[in-house]
């Protein structure tokens, strides 16, 4: 049930509206917009005449959320999800850059890529201290020294921190060095993971699974937001298909697709959607013509000899020429980085 109180609507008209929806066994999430405020109500809709929130002082309209989405969908907040985190604005005008290595190597080597990335004008450093590899024989990341190491690195550059979380257990750790925590494509539906996050309150970016429509990424999204954290971003990272010639499909379209279903920043990593540096470069570009708030790239040293993902990994010159060419596409579409 969404409940959208009128402008200039009083705190005891709100309350009295959150009592009678409480009463009615909802669960209430409130969204409180520059304009109105809107009541998202979970619970048994289909039994409760929305008629009767209308009649209620201060309520410009009620209606029913048909989504198997509530919180998630666009209707719980018409104006879209801002989310602002020290010189990080993901959702407004600006379009964030996240941007590092894949995993965090050594301490020489994070503090360079730091650098690299905050030269050009990235606000968040990612990199992975735990890595979920196919390969149990493929380097597995640092763990807490290399969460050590990111954060030092990340601070030493005035960045925020992004980094994967790949189980409940490490939501404690990781979330006293980054901040943000990042739930791999893998990992999209371990509901147990999305609901130990949905206590947490900072951002996490959700990645799209390897075969899960928008239906069920979004899905996913409301495990998080049902707990009350409302600081979500949704990355499309690319999807599995019978193209071989990518290591991935990276769907353009789902930004669009995603922006007007959700409310929720839509960010792009177009090192994952495509696995092939030469291929970053053009759809990271299309990502922002799209609508991506956001990006999430992978830039190394000396990607050559990369312990993992080298092969999808920029060079410092190859990101700071695509920052470039990003301004005057973000500028062209009526936004800025």
């Amino acid at each position: 049930m969404l409940v959208v109180m009128e402008q200039g609507a009083t705190e005891e008209q709100i309350q009295n509206v959150i009592d009678r929806l409480v009463e009615l066994d909802f669960n209430v999430h409130r969204s409180t917009g520059v304009v109105h405020t809107v009541l998202g109500g979970v619970g048994p809709e289909e039994a409760v005449d929305p008629v009767q929130f209308e009649m209620m002082d201060g309520v410009k309209h009620c209606q029913r959320i048909m989504s198997p989405y509530k919180l998630a969908s666009r209707g719980f907040n018409p104006a879209g999800t801002v989310i602002e985190q020290g010189r990080l604005s993901v959702g407004g005008e600006k379009v964030a850059l996240m941007a590092g290595p894949c995993s965090v190597e050594s301490r020489d080597q994070i503090l360079r890529c730091a650098e690299i990335v905050a030269n050009a004008g990235a606000a968040v450093l990612r990199a992975g201290a735990f890595k979920p590899r196919t390969s149990p024989y493929s380097f597995q990341g640092l763990g807490e020294e290399g969460l050590v190491m990111l954060r030092e690195a990340a601070d030493a550059h005035g960045l925020l921190v992004i980094s994967e979380v790949m189980d409940a257990s490490q939501v404690g750790l990781i979330a006293a060095h980054a901040d943000i925590l990042q739930v791999g494509a893998r990992n999209m539906q371990n509901y147990n993971l999305l609901k130990e996050l949905s206590k947490l309150r900072k951002p996490v970016l959700l990645k799209r699974g390897l075969a899960a429509t928008v239906e069920e990424w979004l899905l996913s999204a409301e495990y998080i937001l049902s707990g009350g954290n409302y600081s979500v971003m949704l990355c499309e990272r690319g999807i599995r298909t019978f193209e071989s010639s990518t290591r991935h499909t990276m769907d353009i379209s789902a930004i669009p697709v995603v922006k007007k279903l959700s409310h929720l920043p839509v960010v792009a990593d177009p090192s994952h959607g495509t696995g092939r540096r030469d291929h970053v470069t053009p759809m990271a570009r299309a990502a922002v013509a799209a609508g991506a708030d956001g990006l999430l790239v992978e830039v190394h040293p000396d990607p050559d000899r990369a312990l993992s993902d080298g092969a999808q990994s920029l060079r410092p010159e190859q990101f700071s020429e695509l920052v470039e060419q990003l301004r005057m596409i973000a500028a062209a579409v009526g936004r800025t980085l």
